[in-house]
């Protein structure tokens, strides 16, 4: 190596670090090159200076700690106070150390006051699509205070947003709190039977509203607190609450133009039903475990575990005869409500029977028959099922087939009602154990055994779901899914990333008829009212935006001055959070909203 001419500060350096590269390389410097052949000296051994371990758990160990830290307090400097709105002075020498309340102190409350996050409809009017961002906050819910699940969201929707107006578009970003009637109801039920033993039935209906609203102030102010203390760029002129009056007009106008175009209908199906909370449920607020055999389960109401997880069979037999049809199910209790049995056309071991009426053990006067219906597998058990109408999905629509009677045997709080004979007053599931000791002592017991099935639970209570029939609204969804699809096939919306096109598709093309009903006291009241003077042969609903509005479309209908009462029951969540990004912009008022 043969270093360039240089400087002599120059050559110090070099010097340097031609040192640092031999220590680095074996210990040899360019002037004396190792001797070819020679062994690298050894190391000397350096004794490892053992260190002391901490003795876990040793007497007075948390007092030294405790002590040690007293004894150096952390110096942090004393943090300017700024007055609320006012601007950051930030000619103040910097701290040494970062401090996060310091940092970001005063500055949300000065972009508030500034306005610089609630831009100008009218300014924005003649802005082309590209040069306008505009987005509503997926409004949480006020069951509680914001996780770190929202604060991830907010950030990247407020980078989102900040980066718009950065490049000098429109940028707009709207807040918003849910009032998530399900959710928010059960959190103060729970509250309420913890520190009252009270139910919102000891209550009533107002009084507990009360309670309902006083827990929403709470949390949606610490909501906003929390949005607030991100600092996201929200324009706090125009916040929203899914139950505040420009909300409710919405939710109101929409049920109400739906259920004249037809959409939207009252009818008596099957729903899911939770016993606990006595309301029907969706699809989407029921848990399903799969269940491998016999198993003990805990039912909220109820001391005693359930066992599910078993197929039951016992027989029914056939009038005026000896012969007998063994059915099996894993819901015994539902037997109380059976009006058929049914056999696979073809299967030739029951041919025979087709048409025979069948003896109930319990009431010997209710018509029961041996229907012959494609929905049977003839393979499982014995090929002969039990039809339930009022209370599985499946035997709902053979019984609209065979036109059979449709017996509830549930009460709304899941116990069986009077049309259960001997077996009234008693919770579902002390049926379940009472009706196979019955049919024991009436020899028409065979016996049970485990059998894995799915199960469904309210993902609220916790309550095994219930298929009940009930009347409730519904709305049908299908016009409005096709052209939902079609808008994203076409081009006409866009879904980023792309990959989400296929989930869109799979809910959409899939679409169900909604159950837009709730019995439940938090929520948006459904403004339908019914005919309740003079009596009528069956319910006459009519929509109104008052009851005035619905008595005078009631009696124009019916020839006649009536009385009518408003539904008692509030609509699903997702009805008006579905609304949400028309709703905050002043929807349906077309002419002078934003």
């Amino acid at each position: 190596f043969s270093p360039p001419s240089r400087s002599p500060a120059m050559g110090m350096q070099c010097d340097e670090l031609l040192s640092g590269l031999q220590r680095r390389a074996g210990g040899h410097t360019p002037s004396q090159p190792a001797p070819q052949g020679e062994a690298k000296p050894k190391k000397e051994k350096v004794e490892k200076v053992a260190k002391e371990k901490p003795t876990w758990g040793e007497p007075g160990a948390k007092k030294a700690k405790e002590a040690k830290a007293k004894a150096k307090p952390a110096v942090e400097e004393p943090i300017v106070v700024t007055p609320h709105g006012d601007k950051k002075d930030m000619s103040l020498p910097m701290a040494a150390a970062y401090n996060p309340k310091a940092v970001e102190s005063a500055w949300s409350a000065w972009w508030e006051k500034r306005h610089f996050f609630t831009p100008d409809p009218k300014a924005s009017q003649g802005a082309c699509e590209s040069k306008r961002f505009i987005m509503v906050i997926p409004p949480p819910n006020v069951t509680g205070k914001l996780h770190l699940g929202h604060t991830l969201t907010g950030a990247i929707e407020d980078a989102l947003t900040r980066w718009h107006r950065m490049c000098g578009n429109v940028a707009l970003y709207v807040p918003g709190v849910d009032h998530a009637g399900i959710a928010t109801q059960s959190v103060v039920e729970r509250r309420l039977l913890k520190e009252e033993k009270k139910t919102r039935h000891d209550l009533g209906r107002e009084e507990f509203l009360k309670r309902v609203w006083a827990w929403k102030e709470m949390n949606a102010g610490h909501i906003k607190k929390q949005l607030q203390r991100i600092a996201s760029s929200v324009d706090w002129t125009r916040e929203r609450f899914t139950m505040d009056d420009r909300c409710a007009r919405a939710v109101e106008e929409a049920f109400i133009r739906f259920h004249e175009r037809g959409l939207i209908y009252r009818d008596n199906r099957l729903v899911n039903w939770c016993p606990h909370l006595r309301t029907a449920l969706s699809d989407l607020e029921v848990d399903h475990e799969d269940i491998t055999g016999k198993t003990l389960v805990d039912v909220p109401g109820l001391k005693d575990k359930v066992e599910v997880g078993v197929l039951c069979e016992f027989k029914y037999m056939v009038k005026g005869t000896k012969e007998a049809l063994t059915v099996a199910t894993t819901r015994l209790e539902t037997m109380l409500g059976d009006t058929a049995v049914a056999v696979h056309p073809e299967d030739d071991r029951y041919k025979a029977f087709h048409g025979k009426e069948l003896e109930h053990p319990f009431f010997p006067d209710r018509k029961m028959v041996v229907i012959a219906d494609t929905m049977v597998d003839r393979e499982f058990g014995t090929g002969c099922v039990k039809i339930t109408p009022a209370h599985d999905n499946n035997d709902f629509k053979a019984g609209v087939r065979h036109k059979l009677q449709q017996i509830n045997v549930f009460t709304e709080d899941g116990r069986i009602n009077e049309n259960g004979g001997e077996f009234k007053g008693q919770h579902r599931f002390e049926a379940r154990r009472t009706v196979e000791e019955a049919l024991k002592k009436k020899d028409l017991w065979v016996g049970k055994k485990g059998h894995s099935m799915r199960l469904g639970f309210c993902s609220r209570s916790k309550d095994i779901i219930e298929p009940y029939l009930k009347p409730q609204w519904w709305m049908n969804c299908q016009d409005l899914a096709d052209r939902s699809v079609k808008a994203l096939r076409e081009g006409e919306l866009k879904i980023l990333p792309e990959f989400h096109h296929q989930t869109w598709y799979h809910w959409l093309e899939n679409i169900q008829e909604w159950c837009i009903s709730r019995q439940l006291w938090w929520g948006h009241r459904i403004p339908a009212y019914k005919v309740v003077k003079p009596a009528q042969a069956e319910e006459k609903w009519f929509t109104g935006r008052s009851a005035q509005e619905a008595a005078a479309k009631a009696e124009k209908a019916l020839g006649t001055k009536v009385e009518v009462e408003q539904d008692e029951d509030v609509l699903d969540t997702w009805f008006s959070s579905g609304l949400f990004p028309f709703s905050v912009f002043g929807w349906p008022d077309t002419e002078n909203n934003e």
